[in-house]
């Protein structure tokens, strides 16, 4: 498949998926980036790799934060806390690997992300 064609299916396809199927699919997406830096983490180009899937990875958890302070968010309050507070350490242990990148890092960024990819599948 052509590139700009290909580009073009994949947004036909996260426009039309359903919110919570969305976020999963982006969690994963930026998952599997940071799973590809680590597994590669002697490549040439890592640091620039790195530094995209981490900048895809904070902007992700950025909307999150900004979805969950809103005062008009359905999830239970207890839960968007949560949330929160788990977006405040993903924020943290980026800023951390920016500054001190080691591939065993990512293992908990990668983690969260798909489990939390999973709960909102329902899996």
């Amino acid at each position: 498949m052509h590139p700009s064609a290909l580009k073009a299916y994949q947004k036909t396809q996260m426009d039309t998926l359903p919110g919570r199927e969305l976020e999963a699919e982006v969690l994963t997406k930026a998952a599997k980036f940071l799973l590809a830096c680590q597994e590669d983490w002697n490549a040439s180009d890592r640091r620039a790799k790195l530094d995209e899937a981490l900048k895809y990875n904070q902007l992700i958890w950025s909307v999150f934060q900004s979805e969950l302070v809103k005062n008009d968010n359905p999830l239970p309050k207890e839960l968007r806390e949560n949330l929160l507070n788990l977006s405040l350490f993903i924020d943290k242990r980026t800023y951390e690997i920016m500054a001190f990148p080691a591939p065993e890092k990512l293992t908990m960024i990668i983690d969260i992300n798909l489990n939390i990819a999973a709960g909102l599948r329902g899996e």
